[in-house]
């Protein structure tokens, strides 16, 4: 090799080595420093962009998990409202059985409907005042919320919550009576019938049922007996409930009355009661019927269901009576025909399809109205013994409403399980992309540093060699 002055070769060899060994050991301390293998796009490119989606989607998982935790919290603060709101009204319910009693006055049943009252004020009060981070939940205006619990975009679960007030709760009844713990649809009073039959006034048709459970149609070919059409209603299931009443008072019972009683399959033969009120009321009791004596014992009022009606046949002339109503002759049939009632735990609509009829309500639909714990009024046994059937919907309502508040708690923690899950395994795949090993980058820098030192020695040495040239000039 020549001996030249300008130009040192070796030197700028030695001194090239050692910038690469310096720059080794400068990356080795800076990944060592961070705990990091790729601390800018020039470490990995390709490996930042996979680590930066990696650490989006692990941010992402560690606030779904305390978005799912807020939401069992809330479940959890809901239910418990419910739990209490479910109490009350169980204990309203002790109270309204209390007060059908028949050993209850007057002014029993208003102090029993006192506490009633008091209830009824406290669950609308818990509804109203029941949140969560000053959210209400249970006053109606939470409705159906979202819950995040995924690191994407609609990754979410929904929570409902609906009003458990006492005006929220309650049962469904239709009808145009009046009677609002469930109210007639096919009415009829007492009246002489020649036939001896029960009739409703239906004609061919079809009905149509919706319900909170469904919907369905009915066809009638218009024979059909009250009972008849109650127990197709109810085979449908659709959450539509269909029973028939009636209620009359039968008045003239006499010393010498020839006619037949007929309730449902049951038959009482007057003639052998005497007249005595109190005899038959006791029979009737035992058969299952609602009997009630009036104070002068000269005539009972009877509440039956799920019967077509009550018809007394045969009676002596002028005689007994059902609501005033007298056989005009030996021969003639006194009738009262029942009542179809219909109640929902949700709402509902009976409508025909143009042709079938029962009596002129269902020309125009029955829908479901609202009969809230708030109307509950246990002044009467007959309102006492209705109340039992708004407050057992309410309850089922509740019941519902927490039904679905227990399984969206465990639809939360088994997210919360699957959360921890990806999130371990994807933190662990982000650790190997991003993350420095240490025993490989000591044994980097080790090297470098060696590589640094010797690159430094013979640097010096090569800046030497030029000197050499001064001897050939001696």
């Amino acid at each position: 090799m020549a001996v030249t002055v300008n130009t040192n070769v070796s030197a700028m060899t030695a001194q090239r080595y050692l910038n690469g060994a310096s720059n080794g050991v400068a990356s080795s301390m800076e990944k060592l420093s961070s705990g990091l293998r790729i601390n800018s796009a020039k470490d990995d490119a390709a490996g930042l962009q996979i680590s930066n989606r990696l650490t989006s989607q692990t941010n992402g998982l560690n606030v779904a998990m305390r978005n799912a935790n807020d939401g069992i919290s809330m479940a959890q603060t809901a239910e418990g409202a419910m739990s209490e709101s479910t109490n009350m009204l169980q204990r309203m319910r002790d109270l309204a059985l209390q007060s059908a009693n028949g050993s209850n006055s007057d002014d029993d049943r208003v102090a029993i409907q006192k506490e009633v009252t008091a209830l009824q004020t406290e669950l609308t009060r818990i509804s109203e005042t029941t949140t969560f981070g000053g959210q209400s939940l249970l006053d109606g205006s939470f409705g159906t919320k979202q819950f995040q619990i995924g690191s994407n975009a609609n990754e979410t679960i929904g929570v409902s919550l609906g009003d458990i007030s006492a005006n929220a709760m309650g049962n469904f009844a239709a009808g145009g009576s009046g009677d609002k713990f469930g109210s007639a649809i096919a009415t009829s009073g007492a009246a002489a019938d020649a036939t001896g039959q029960f009739v409703i006034g239906a004609t061919a048709g079809k009905l149509n049922l919706s319900g909170p459970n469904g919907s369905a149609q009915i066809t009638l070919d218009g024979t059909e007996k009250i009972t008849d059409i109650s127990n197709s209603i109810n085979n449908e299931n659709t959450g539509i409930k269909a029973e028939t009443s009636v209620s009359t008072t039968i008045a003239g019972l006499a010393s010498g009355e020839t006619g037949t009683l007929e309730i449902g399959k049951d038959k009482f033969d007057l003639a052998k009661y005497d007249g005595n009120n109190e005899k038959l009321a006791e029979d009737l009791g035992k058969a299952g019927y609602t009997a009630t004596v009036a104070d002068d014992g000269l005539s009972l009022t009877v509440e039956a269901k799920n019967v077509d009606g009550i018809m007394i046949s045969g009676a002596k002339k002028p005689g007994i009576s059902l609501d005033g109503v007298v056989a005009t002759t030996d021969t003639n049939n006194i009738v009262k025909n029942a009542e179809l009632k219909l109640s929902s735990s949700g709402n509902f609509s009976v409508k025909d399809d143009g042709t079938a009829k029962i009596e002129e309500l269902i020309t125009t639909g029955a829908v479901g109205k609202m009969n809230s714990v708030a109307d509950i009024d246990l002044g009467t046994q007959s309102d006492s013994q209705n109340a039992l059937e708004v407050i057992d919907a309410a309850i089922a309502g509740i019941d519902s409403q927490r039904a679905d508040l227990g399984a969206v708690q465990n639809r939360f923690n088994h997210t919360l399980s699957n959360l921890a899950n990806i999130n371990e395994n994807v933190t662990a795949s982000n650790s190997r992309i991003k993350d420095v090993d240490f025993a490989s980058e000591t044994t980097n820098m080790t090297k470098n540093q060696i590589l640094q030192q010797a690159s430094t020695s013979i640097l010096a040495q090569a800046k030497q060699i030029p000197q050499s040239a001064l001897s050939l000039l001696g």
